[in-house]
């Protein structure tokens, strides 16, 4: 059965970066954003993606994302998903405070909103989850699993809440190990749910990288595995626990944990090699989109909904083939019918194949008719 689409169908953005306030309604297909760098269309998608994420997906905090001279922002959108839905997110950078709401109610958790507006964000910045730290990959796996797993939102926040309390106990003049290895159980606890679910996602999608990666025009072996501080075993938590056990010396001497899902990776290579270290900047870029590609497809089977594709004009550095191939992908198989919001600075830039979609002119904060 083919999945629904979800479809932005309203937005309302006030105070965010330097967009004062835009409104517009989209259309189902979607449209194309014009615009010089600097003049806020990536700030546009961003503010699409802070309501998927309820945060802000380039890292910063809300108060930085207020518009200068301005003392908060706000952004409404209508979504289409099982029918139609009204999500809204408020910031005053007076104290700090942010609300959120789904079709008028208050949610008891913030978390409850996570994903009301289901998109994924395609950008150039992307490379960074090959070329970058391992955190950022970390995160990938975070948001995405969070984002599909209510069960592994919850371990998440469990599992950070202990190893910020194993981290403070490590760093206390006045440790001891008892005052330590008391956070060891939940943390095995909780880590261990993050292990599992990350293994099988990983393994269950490594094939279709390998294979996304031929689509695309990689000729190599593209290999995607799960590099964990943590020995493979039956029973996640015992070996977890083992792991903190064995490393708790040198933890009090460095005052940090060491070993856990918190320090794992995604590793990528080809043809054996490491892609992070020994890729082009084609190859790169090229798994990087593969990996955004895993988290729309992860979406979709999980949530039975293709989420709205933001294009960040995510292909300038990609030569036409590997373009046209991405752009079939998202506009036939992993696209499912989705919605599409496409970010580029010339009109020549808007690939052939989304040229049917409305245009629109972005300049100095402002959206109007191209």
């Amino acid at each position: 059965m083919t999945p629904a689409a979800a479809r932005l169908e309203r937005l309302a953005v006030r105070d965010f970066r330097n967009l004062a306030h835009v409104e517009l309604d989209a259309p189902a297909d979607g449209f194309v954003l014009i615009g010089e760098n600097g003049q806020g269309k990536t700030n546009l998608l961003e503010a699409i993606h802070y309501l998927h994420l309820l945060r802000s997906s380039r890292g910063a905090r809300d108060q930085d994302v207020v518009r200068f001279g301005a003392e908060a922002f706000h952004l409404r959108a209508t979504v289409e998903t099982d029918h139609d839905h009204e999500i809204s997110v408020g910031f005053e950078r007076a104290g700090k405070r942010k609300r959120v709401r789904l079709d008028g109610v208050i949610p008891e958790k913030l978390s409850d909103a996570l994903g009301a507006l289901p998109s994924v964000l395609f950008s150039p910045d992307d490379v960074a989850l090959v070329t970058g730290a391992p955190s950022g990959r970390r995160r990938y796996l975070d948001v995405m699993l969070a984002l599909t797993s209510r069960r592994y939102l919850q371990s998440l926040q469990r599992y950070r809440t202990a190893l910020g309390h194993r981290n403070a106990a490590l760093r206390d003049p006045s440790r001891s190990a008892a005052t330590v290895s008391v956070w060891e159980r939940p943390l095995a606890d909780f880590g261990a749910q993050l292990l599992v679910e990350r293994r099988e996602w990983v393994t269950g999608v490594a094939p279709v990288f390998g294979s996304l990666s031929a689509t695309i025009g990689e000729t190599g072996d593209a290999r995607l595995r799960y590099a964990s501080t943590v020995a493979q075993s039956g029973d996640p938590a015992s070996a977890i626990a083992r792991a903190l056990e064995e490393k708790r010396t040198s933890d009090l001497r460095r005052g940090v944990t060491q070993v856990g899902p918190h320090r794992d990776d995604l590793a990528m290579t080809l043809d054996g090699r490491d892609i992070r270290v020994f890729g082009s900047a084609g190859q790169q870029r090229t798994s990087a989109i593969v990996l955004r590609m895993l988290e729309a497809a992860t979406f979709t089977e999980r949530t039975t909904r293709a989420p709205i594709f933001l294009l960040d004009d995510p292909f300038a550095e990609l030569d036409v083939r590997r373009s046209t191939r991405i752009l079939e992908w998202l506009t036939r198989d992993g696209g499912a019918g989705g919605q599409t919001i496409l970010a580029v600075p010339r009109d020549t830039d808007i690939p052939s194949e989304l040229t049917r979609l409305q245009r629109l002119r972005v300049a100095g904060g402002s959206v109007g008719a191209y």
